[in-house]
């Protein structure tokens, strides 16, 4: 498990039930490294700007993250996190590596609606 302030995802119904039940989700999978922890703090942060995201983190190593592995737009991926951005159950985008805040905040301007801050 993450060692995070975000909600866990510890298995591939919990991911499928918070995408089917919020219009909007931002998953991060990775590991406890600093880059990972790093996207999960500013996710943490943006969470009270943002009430209409679901922010969540999923443990990479654990089986079933093997949903998130699958992605065809992951199958490149060589580094870690990967940011998972979902509306209405469908990738709207997808990114690698640590992000900073200004470009996780464009990401969720662009494809959720800016801040209600």
């Amino acid at each position: 498990m993450l060692m995070t302030k975000l909600e866990h995802l510890e298995g591939e119904g919990e991911i499928k039930r918070v995408l089917r039940n919020n219009e909007n989700v931002m998953i991060c999978c990775g590991w406890n490294s600093p880059m990972c922890i790093l996207v999960c703090k500013i996710m943490a942060q943006l969470e009270v700007q943002y009430p209409h995201v679901a922010f969540r983190d999923l443990d990479f190593d654990i089986p079933d993250a093997s949903f998130i592995k699958k992605l065809p737009e992951c199958a490149l991926f060589k580094h870690m996190p990967f940011n998972i951005y979902f509306k209405k159950g469908e990738i709207v985008d997808i990114t690698t590596c640590v992000q900073s805040k200004k470009q996780i905040v464009k990401i969720l301007d662009r494809e959720f609606g800016p801040s209600n801050y």
